[in-house]
């Protein structure tokens, strides 16, 4: 006796790819989704931790909140102990390592007088990088901005006569903010923001100073309506076509990390800003609103420059 095997036939094969191209469709979509969601929790996650490092720097420092960077004292004067090392006029996130015990770089080089170098650096620790930009790992070119306007901005004022120190806003004590009404970091796209979104370019990991790439000079993050006499995030083109706002890379929203230790998402119109209909985000526009920004828990000018 003889026995017979029947195969699949062509019909039965076409169906079998079709049912597995189907689910591949449902499935493709639904992994991207939670890839996102996770990416989104671990920024949180990040921002969280940032928010216990400002505190700590805080109580180190007799309840004086962060600044955007250490004051320019002269060459000499210049080099800042960070925790693990010592760093050429650090940033804010830099700086938070010395009463955090975190640091942005593993190793950073002893006696680092180079200037040059400071926007060449690669920030090592993940705790300071969001997952969902994690190439955006440059020094100055980064991927959270600070409320430096309000927060402490210790650049000089106008007309401030050689080796003295006069800044533009510094100290500012914890103490005297709406801390859950005060934004203090948050997810920062940098002078790109003031550019149509058709004349934005990529990232710059090498420091360099393009005004219209995405994450340049993002450590820094503008308020919603920009001091016309006041400062901008990048100090050496203030303009407001090149002001700094959030990133709203997470489904249109930005991770916002608040003074008192929540972090929340929110669209750019929700923080106060204003986006104009090329994409670009308005500088002085007068609808716009420092409310979340201000410390005040109402809307206020950003200091001025003198």
């Amino acid at each position: 006796m003889t026995s017979t095997r029947k195969g699949f036939t062509l019909v039965e094969l076409l169906v079998v790819i079709g049912i597995i191209a189907l689910l591949i469709s449902i499935l493709i979509p639904a992994l991207n989704s939670a890839r996102k969601s996770a990416a989104q929790v671990k920024c949180q996650s990040n921002l969280r931790q940032i928010g216990q490092g400002f505190y700590m720097y805080a109580n180190r420092y007799k309840g004086t909140c962060l600044p955007a960077r250490m004051p320019n004292l002269g060459a000499a004067n210049n080099l800042y102990d960070v925790g693990n090392g010592t760093v050429w006029r650090p940033r804010w996130y830099i700086t938070m390592g010395q009463a955090a015990g975190f640091y942005a770089f593993n190793d950073p080089p002893p006696n680092d007088v180079d200037a040059a170098l400071d926007n060449s650096r690669r920030v090592t620790n993940q705790v300071f990088l969001c997952p969902t930009e994690i190439e955006r790992d440059n020094n100055r070119n980064f991927t959270y901005g600070y409320n430096f306007q309000f927060l402490g901005n210790t650049r000089n004022k106008t007309g401030t006569p050689s080796g003295q120190f006069r800044p533009i806003n510094f100290p500012v004590k914890i103490t005297s903010l709406k801390t859950a009404d005060t934004a203090v970091a948050a997810d920062a796209m940098g002078t790109a923001s003031g550019k149509p979104k058709s004349a934005r370019t990529v990232y710059r990991v090498d420091g360099a100073g393009d005004l219209f790439a995405h994450g340049n000079h993002a450590w820094s993050l503008d308020p919603p309506r920009v001091n016309p006499a006041g400062d901008y995030c990048d100090d050496n083109a203030r303009a407001p076509e090149h002001r700094s706002a959030p990133d709203p890379r997470h489904r249109g929203k930005a991770s916002v990390l608040f003074a008192d230790g929540h972090v929340a998402m929110f669209r750019l119109d929700e923080l106060g800003y204003v986006v104009n209909g090329d994409g670009s985000v308005a500088a002085n526009d007068p609808a716009a609103s420092n409310r979340l920004f201000s410390g005040k828990g109402k809307d206020v000018d950003a200091p001025a420059l003198n």
